[in-house]
């Protein structure tokens, strides 16, 4: 028999090992021999997928200290609150506290209201003349995180919202989001101030956030929550607007 793929030079061996999914790189080509283990843990192999799948950021490559990591979370990014802007009415929110007559759902740009920044988004949840407030718990290890990369690698966490009032009322709004233990033990918090936009406002769109990093060990859930109320107190829905919140764990 003729020489094995072992007698490859090294940059032809990585150059094979790139066009295989990374998943059977894990959990097949690693266990393959020595060589190729210390090839799929090692970084060349994981810069040059990086590249041929366009997964960069504008920060300088050189920050990247795993790219193992760095490949499996730019795969994975994405937005994990689901039904951010009322598509599907109040389906995956809980926790919801319904003062005066409740959440409701409209449509951009809504009475006395201004079109989103973004043409993606097309409704939004509003709020009453009693506080509302809702909110979502985000399981981590569901959507594919797993323990070992939250304890030790601890990626960012990225959390936005936006806000905005009708130009004819005045409202509060507030944001509070708490990164959770296995037994919901609170390891992290951000809570915002109590945001007061006064009678009279242009009703302009506003994006809060948050970045958590270098959390500790032992992050499972994410718990997002938001809401708010009018400051006149008038029946239906003056309250504050929000739409397109996100939660999104950053390579």
């Amino acid at each position: 028999p003729g020489p094995g793929m072992e007698s490859l030079p090294e940059g032809v061996l990585i150059q094979i090992l790139a066009s295989i999914p990374a998943v059977d790189l894990i959990l097949v080509c690693r266990l393959v021999c020595c060589q190729w283990k210390n090839l799929v843990d090692g970084t060349a192999l994981w810069i040059l997928k990086c590249q041929q799948e366009g997964l960069t950021r504008a920060e300088s490559e050189e920050d990247v200290e795993n790219w193992q990591n760095f490949y499996f979370l730019s795969k994975k990014r994405k937005n994990l609150i689901r039904n951010p802007c009322g598509e599907e009415d109040l389906e995956h929110w809980g926790e919801i506290e319904n003062g005066g007559d409740g959440w409701k759902i409209e449509e951009l740009p809504g009475d006395f209201g201004k079109e989103f920044p973004s043409e993606d988004v097309h409704n939004y949840f509003v709020t009453s003349y009693e506080w509302c407030r809702k909110a979502q718990v985000i399981d981590l290890r569901a959507e594919g995180y797993w323990e070992e990369l939250m304890d030790t690698t601890q990626p960012k966490i990225m959390v936005r919202d936006w806000y905005a009032g009708r130009s004819d009322a005045g409202c509060l709004y507030e944001l509070c989001v708490r990164l959770l233990s296995e037994n919901e033990d609170v390891l992290a918090e951000y809570k915002s101030e109590t945001v007061t936009i006064p009678e009279d406002n242009d009703a302009s769109w506003t994006e809060i956030s948050h970045t958590f990093s270098s959390y500790g060990p032992g992050v499972r859930f994410v718990r997002f929550e938001h809401g708010g109320q009018d400051t006149l107190f008038w029946k239906g829905w003056y309250g504050v607007r929000v739409t397109n919140s996100s939660v999104t764990v950053e390579p």
